[in-house]
Formats: structure tokens, C-alpha cells, sequence
């Protein structure tokens, strides 16, 4: 039998036409490659004909289906552990590939073997999306928290050359089977946010590498699994959290208390003047978590 070049694993949860679009845009963009591959789709307990969709329009993909929403990281591992691929790409359901992307994410990682790849991700109106970035120091949180450092390319940006970074997005991410296992897989105490932050930090803790590559392009709608705007701040906050509380000193563990602190206190202020009740709400919860 031949060996399997890459296993794509995609975890889903109630996006039934994002993954659609997505496992299309996969099987197309690997017509006529050379690549021996598989894809692996793990289903979180989705209720809106996931499960039906995949087993009526694509046989071929290898299902695994939860009885309940184990997260984001828990479910990558599971289909990492179904792989046989030597490399392992994990994309997002909300992703869609464009041309040759797979193939040309695989060719460079071939080259880097040891070491996370991440492929240049687009907004759905083809503007650059961020997805990479320097490491999540407390300098950077309190830029990314209260300058806007997202936003001016601070503390995320979309390079256009081959540039080594801290991190890639999660929702695009290359490596080989030999070192994902080495690295010890994704931390399952994550449910969602901070996963690819933790694993890099990991990994280069090892002496890996994480790259951007420019050249290997997908469009990424983003936050299709958050269902609400509640999800990314309230799981932001917790993953930041469970980030320090593993990876950081007492001092760095109270530092970063303080400035989430900081910031849903201003935000409940703000959004309490400007009467955005619903905003005003999350931060209170966001608040319950840092005390």
C-alpha cells in the first residue's frame, strides 16, 4: 500500500456549509497532485446535518463522530491519532483552499520538517487576514488589549515574505506526524483560543520553528464555530489564563490578572455609558473569570 504523503484533518461543529465549501475547495485543489492524501473530518456533536451531509456527498473522508463538543483541541487530536500521513495539515471548517495551496504548504514543509507552517489566510473579500505573530508577552497583551495592537499590525500581521514567527493560526497549520507527537500534541485543558499559542511554545521550547508562508493561500471566514460574540472574549480571557497559570511565573501569572482586570472593568464602564447592555454583559462574565 502507499505510503500516505498527508492527512488533513478538519474539525467541525454545526457548520455544515462552511465545511461543505471547505472539503470542496480541498478535493479540488489536489486534482492531479502528486500527493498521496487522506482527509479526516472529527464532528463536535453537530445538530444541523453535518454528519448526513459527509456521509451522502464524500465517502472518502474518514469520520469521527463525538457524542458531545470535546473542543478544539481534544478533537485535533483525535484525528491526529487516526492519521497516517507524515505530514498533518489542520484547517479550520471555515477555511477554503485556494488553487494548489496543499501542495504548495506541503513542498515548503518538507524543507522544514521540524518546524510549524502556516499559509497565508484571506478575509472572504480577499483582503489579508492576520494570522501570525510575536509571542504573547505581557507587553504585547497590554498593546493587543488597549492599543489596538491587532488592529495596527503589532501584535498580528500578514508578512509578505517567508517570515519566522511565534505563532501561526490555528486554522491553518502544517507539520509533520514525527513532530507533533514529539511536541505532545495539543493541550485538551484548552477548549478554544490560545491552542497554536501553547503548542509553538512548546515546540520551540524543543528548538522548532514556526514560518509563515506567503505563497500557499486560503480564505478563512473566521468565527464560524463561535456562534455569538460572547465565545471569543469570554475563551480569549480563559485562554490566557490557563496559558499563564501553565506556562508563566507567580509574578507574570498576577501582572496578567491585573490587566484583564483592567480591561473588563474599563470595558464595563464604556459600553455601561454608551447603554450596549449585551456588550456590558460579556465583560461582567469576563470580570467573574479574572477574580
Amino acid at each position: 500500500m502507499k505510503k500516505t504523503d498527508i492527512s488533513i484533518i478538519i474539525v467541525s461543529y454545526n457548520t455544515r456549509e462552511l465545511l461543505d465549501r471547505c472539503l470542496n475547495s480541498v478535493y479540488k485543489g489536489l486534482t492531479d497532485s502528486d500527493l498521496n492524501f487522506e482527509v479526516i473530518v472529527v464532528d463536535n456533536a453537530s445538530t444541523d446535518g453535518s454528519v448526513e451531509m459527509l456521509t451522502q456527498k464524500y465517502l472518502q473522508v474518514k469520520l469521527i463522530k463525538n457524542t458531545t463538543n470535546v473542543g478544539f483541541g481534544r478533537a485535533n487530536n483525535q484525528g491526529a491519532e487516526m492519521a497516517r500521513g507524515k505530514q498533518l495539515l489542520f484547517l479550520n471548517s471555515d477555511i477554503i483552499v485556494l488553487d494548489r495551496a496543499i501542495v504548495k504548504l506541503s513542498e515548503y514543509g518538507k524543507t522544514w520538517p521540524q518546524a510549524v507552517i502556516g499559509g497565508k489566510l484571506f478575509n472572504p473579500d480577499r483582503s489579508p487576514q492576520t494570522s501570525c505573530g510575536p509571542a504573547y508577552s505581557l507587553p504585547n497583551i497590554f498593546v493587543a488589549l488597549f492599543l489596538k495592537g491587532d488592529y495596527l499590525n503589532l501584535t498580528r500581521y500578514s508578512p509578505q515574505q517567508i517570515k519566522q514567527v511565534d505563532w501561526v493560526m490555528g486554522a491553518c497549520m502544517l507539520m509533520s506526524k514525527e513532530m507533533f507527537l514529539r511536541v505532545g500534541k495539543f493541550d485538551e485543558g484548552i477548549f478554544m483560543y490560545m491552542e497554536e499559542i501553547d503548542f509553538a511554545h512548546r515546540a520551540q521550547k524543543l528548538g522548532a520553528k514556526i514560518y509563515f508562508y506567503p505563497d500557499a493561500h486560503f480564505i478563512h471566514v473566521g468565527a464560524a464555530s463561535s456562534h455569538g460574540r460572547a465565545n471569543p472574549i469570554l475563551n480569549v480571557f480563559r485562554g490566557l489564563i490557563y496559558y499563564y497559570n501553565k506556562h508563566g511565573s507567580s509574578a507574570q501569572k498576577l501582572l496578567l490578572r491585573i490587566l484583564l482586570l483592567l480591561k473588563a472593568v474599563s470595558a464595563i464602564i464604556l459600553f455601561s455609558l454608551m447603554g450596549k447592555k449585551y456588550d456590558r454583559d460579556i465583560y461582567i462574565k469576563a470580570l467573574v473569570l479574572v477574580i
